[in-house]
């Protein structure tokens, strides 16, 4: 199959350019200028919000190994839809969002994905969505900017870019394994792997409780009942919890007196909680939306 072309503006595209150059399946990932009004514009130009242009990343894609659905919704996963002409630190209608087409048929497929993002944050999205109109290469100094730069600016969290290949490598691991328990395990070991949180684990759901699953860690509560502390209470609301000092959290169940900081991810399985992801850390507000969004995402895997 012949690959394919999908462009996405989503603030500063030095981020957005190396995040998509590290998608399995993306060819190529090139920063430019869409949906201006006129002909090849330079930077300097762009930058004074007359031209009309955004800037975007133009991705080529093989679509047997990476769908126009996947691509889209990893694009919300690095920019705030509701933050108008403004990414991070970066403020100007150059830096607004949008997924720009070149096929009409795949109108409907990233559309999906709008509502189900709109859907989740409970407002009206700010983000375009429209047929690419025009689209230039910037300059070759903004090409691969963060490899050139490492310590170079950009609004996307670094912690991001590590996500991005956590999660891909899950994907590719737990692919064709149905047991649960397994899939608990390598994922737990997998994520205290990479990133070293103090204790990473997984809590089953059985009948009214919390019972211990495959962790990664110190010894920890065996079980846990529904509502009580924060894995309880995860459970209950069916939500994440971001605990930036566990000892302020009501009722809270002290399974280790080093855990400073915790968040509790459910997982969903045919619209149930089946069991919750519990990540502990000895820092305080260790964790943020960031690591939210990603460990979300990969408790869906």
């Amino acid at each position: 199959m012949s690959m394919k072309e999908i462009y996405f503006a989503a603030g500063c595209f030095w981020g957005a350019q190396y995040f998509f150059s590290q998608v399995d399946g993306v060819k190529e990932a090139l920063c430019g200028y869409a949906n201006g009004n006129t002909a090849h514009p330079k930077y300097e130009e762009v930058y004074t919000d007359t031209t009309g242009y955004a800037e975007t990343v133009k991705v080529s894609y093989n679509p047997e190994r990476v769908s126009l659905t996947e691509l889209t919704s990893l694009f919300f996963t690095i920019i705030n839809p509701l933050s108008l002409n403004r990414q991070g630190a970066d403020e100007g209608t150059r830096y607004r969002t949008g997924v720009y087409y070149t096929d009409a048929q795949e109108k409907a497929a990233i559309q999906a994905v709008f509502q189900a993002e709109e859907a989740k944050v409970g407002a009206p999205l700010v983000v375009e969505l429209e047929p690419l109109r025009s689209f230039y290469p910037a300059e070759e100094r903004h090409q691969d900017y963060l490899d050139k730069n490492p310590g170079g600016y950009c609004h996307v969290p670094l912690k991001t870019f590590r996500y991005l290949r956590l999660y891909q490598d899950l994907k590719l691991i737990l692919a064709d394994e149905p047991d649960p328990i397994a899939r608990m395990a390598n994922t737990a070991a997998l994520i205290q792997e990479r990133l070293h949180f103090f204790w990473t684990g997984f809590y089953r759901v059985q009948g009214e409780e919390l019972v211990l699953g495959p962790f990664q860690g110190p010894s920890a509560c065996m079980r846990i009942g529904y509502g009580k502390g924060v894995c309880g209470t995860a459970w209950k609301e069916a939500r994440t919890l971001l605990v930036p000092d566990v000892e302020a959290f009501p009722g809270h169940i002290a399974c280790s007196s080093e855990s400073r900081s915790e968040i509790v991810v459910p997982v969903m399985r045919g619209g149930k909680v089946t069991a919750v992801l519990d990540i502990d850390s000895k820092e305080l507000a260790m964790f943020d939306t960031t690591d939210a969004t990603w460990l979300e995402r990969i408790s869906c895997i």
